[in-house]
């Protein structure tokens, strides 16, 4: 089975200011532009902890004690390695910037 690895990219884990005039520009509100980023922000998040509940369950076994499971050197580095990945929220927001979002508005039906 392929698991679909994230592009991440280069992304710093800091904090930047936004100026939400502008990031807002696509949608003409900001309201859309956040609820649009914090569903992808959900998504990228899931997609994140499915991979990484997929890798943990390589190193575990029914006849693991505890204290192996806390000892294994290998799982601590899969560990490490997704805690330095970037925030879901940096990567949709990066996404959204770069016109990767695909989303539409459901325009409400006069009758």
């Amino acid at each position: 089975m392929s698991r679909k690895k994230h592009n991440t990219g280069v992304f710093t884990n800091d904090t930047i200011t936004r100026d939400m005039s502008q990031l807002s520009q696509p949608t003409g509100n900001v309201y859309e532009t956040t609820m649009i980023i914090a569903k992808r922000a959900n998504q990228i998040a899931a997609e994140m902890k499915q991979e990484l509940t997929h890798r943990m369950e390589e190193f575990s076994g029914f006849s693991d004690s505890l204290e192996e499971t806390f000892e294994n050197r290998e799982q601590i580095e899969v560990s490490r390695q997704y805690e330095k990945l970037p925030k879901a929220t940096l990567v949709a927001v990066r996404e959204f910037e770069e016109g990767k979002i695909y989303y539409r508005k459901i325009e409400d039906k006069k009758e």
